[in-house]
């Protein structure tokens, strides 16, 4: 439950700490005074929308945090365990600056305010006071039936399926119709990749052609000029090598030839002679594997022709073929499996179709179940709020077109005099029949809920008299269960509150600001011959409010 709300700098309040308790609490005041700042900021912390304009006038931010005691509430807790936060308290805070920037926190971490909705949502529940209105509208019928039923998990689930559904069919759908744009692509690339397999480039051997193009194309230059060299190196006449051995034979005969410049130079060429030998021998060796291979010549250069027309062809570079045929036999595959998606599809789409007339099917069942539950109890509730004679059904038709809440249409059926059929509610009831046929539906809501902590804001407009006596007592028996805080207009509700807050405007020279405290019981009585009388506050107005309250709390509820 909510043990305590803190405000900083919000509309007309400078700052502000109410501690909470169990039970009923009625928050009352004169028009104006500020009642939906209190549940404006609690809003807030919820994480409902903020702006600019809910920073004090002056102030460069609001401040606002609400604390939960949620020992019985073990949902709120696994969700804050589930996100890593700790769970051995609940402070919701939330900040907005006077640019209309937003932060929020759960227990000091910043969290989105998405986070904070979320939590929110199974912490506290909220009626406000144009829930009758919301009546007019028949989703609120349906929405209002899965919640007394606790369906709401099973229809989240429902409309899930539905949105996966329709998602596969619109896959499907777009598939079908791009068949022939595909059936065409798919030909064009069977031809290319067929043409590339013809050629069958290997990786690497474009420039291996390249290579032994060069080689054949220079073999008879290459043949002439190594013979001519060897020839150089071992000819009997002006051969290197003869030449070398005649120099060597002069030089090694001449006196001391062993000894000095004359020995190193006679070991110089010695080696020069080793040298042209090997090198002769070298030149040998190549012009004997050297070959004339005209043909050969000619199925390279046709080859490379062949590889360079598919490049331009293609607009790639010659080199990047082999790159392209993996890229266009990747694209095939994929096109061809497209026929086995559109089957894939197909089975999907059935399959979904499937699964949610099954749970459409289950939720109308449990629909059709809980619709007798809460007619009867809505009854019960209408004939404490002196509708006794109306007769309220709650009507599930089938729907003509599936739908993401099911396959049912919700109404909620009235009439308001005997012998008289009854009718859809948003055609009979007038604004007070609705204002108290929206009162007792939420109360048997909220009696069904398990949620502890509620807040009706104004739900008790257009009552009046003993029926307003009687909402009173309602509303404290959901409070002695949990926590309700009712913000009224109306003695006879308050007087039935476990706790009273009041709130009222000050105005403080320039500026105005809004004070909130608990009563006392001198401080109630007060109040509530406010409520009775108005300004003047007369001895009979004192007496009265100070009976209505006693009898209140000595009632048995």
């Amino acid at each position: 439950m909510l043990t305590q709300l803190a405000i900083q700098d919000y509309a007309i309040v400078d700052r502000l700490e109410l501690d909470l308790t169990r039970g009923m609490t009625a928050i009352t005041g004169e028009t104006g005074a500020g009642k939906s700042i209190l549940l404006g900021a609690l809003g807030l912390c919820l994480g409902e929308r903020a702006d600019a304009s809910s920073v004090r006038h002056g102030c460069e931010r609001t401040d606002l945090s609400a604390r939960f005691d949620i020992q019985h509430l073990p949902a709120a807790t696994e969700w804050l365990v589930a996100r890593e936060l700790p769970a051995d308290e609940c402070l919701l805070r939330r900040v907005v600056t006077a640019n209309g920037r937003s932060k929020a926190w759960i227990n000091g971490h910043p969290v989105t305010i998405a986070d904070l909705k979320s939590l929110g949502e199974q912490l506290i529940q909220i009626h406000g006071q144009h829930a009758h209105q919301a009546l007019m509208r028949e989703e609120t019928h349906l929405a209002l039936l899965d919640d007394y039923a606790g369906l709401r998990e099973r229809s989240q689930q429902l409309a899930e399926t539905f949105r996966e559904w329709r998602n596969v069919r619109r896959r499907l759908k777009k598939l079908s119709e791009e068949g022939s744009e595909v059936e065409a692509k798919r030909q064009l690339l069977r031809y290319q990749v067929e043409e590339l397999d013809q050629l069958g480039l290997a990786e690497g051997e474009l420039q291996t052609l390249e290579e032994e193009q060069h080689t054949l194309a220079h073999a008879e230059e290459t043949l002439r000029e190594t013979q001519f060299a060897a020839d150089c190196c071992e000819s009997d006449e002006g051969g290197a090598l003869s030449l070398l051995n005649q120099a060597y034979a002069h030089l090694s005969a001449l006196p001391g030839s062993d000894k000095g410049t004359l020995a190193n130079t006679l070991t110089m060429l010695s080696d020069a002679r080793i040298q042209v030998e090997e090198a002769a021998s070298e030149l040998h060796r190549l012009a004997s594997t050297t070959e004339l291979d005209p043909e050969r010549l000619a199925w390279v250069e046709e080859r490379m022709g062949d590889v360079h027309r598919i490049a331009r062809k293609h607009h790639v570079a010659p080199e990047e073929i082999c790159a392209l045929h993996a890229q266009l036999k990747q694209e095939v595959a994929q096109l061809e499996a497209s026929d086995d998606d559109l089957e894939a599809l197909s089975s999907q789409v059935a399959e979904y179709r499937e699964r949610y007339r099954s749970e459409a099917k289950q939720l109308t069942e449990a629909r059709q179940k809980a619709t007798v539950h809460l007619g009867k109890e809505v009854q019960q509730q209408l004939a404490f709020l002196a509708m006794g004679k109306a007769r309220f059904e709650v009507d599930v038709t089938p729907r003509e077109t599936p739908s993401p809440e099911g396959l049912d249409r919700v109404q909620f059926l009235i009439s308001a005099n005997p012998g008289q059929p009854a009718r859809p509610l948003t055609k009979v009831a007038s604004g007070g029949e609705l204002s108290r046929i929206s009162l007792a539906i939420q109360v048997v809501a909220a009696s069904h809920s398990t949620i502890p902590s509620l807040v009706f804001d104004e739900v008790d407009v257009g009552i009046s008299g003993a029926t307003a006596e009687i909402v009173g007592q309602l509303l404290r028996k959901l409070g002695e269960n949990g926590q309700v805080m009712t913000v009224t207009h109306l003695p006879q509700v308050a007087a039935q509150a476990h706790q009273h807050l009041h709130i009222e405007k000050h105005a403080k020279r320039d500026t105005t600001l809004t004070h909130m405290a608990l009563l006392d019981e001198r401080g109630r009585i007060s109040e509530l011959a406010r409520m009775l009388g108005g300004v003047t506050l007369s001895d009979q107005t004192l007496a009265h409010a100070r009976e209505m309250l006693h009898a209140s709390q000595r009632l048995p509820h």
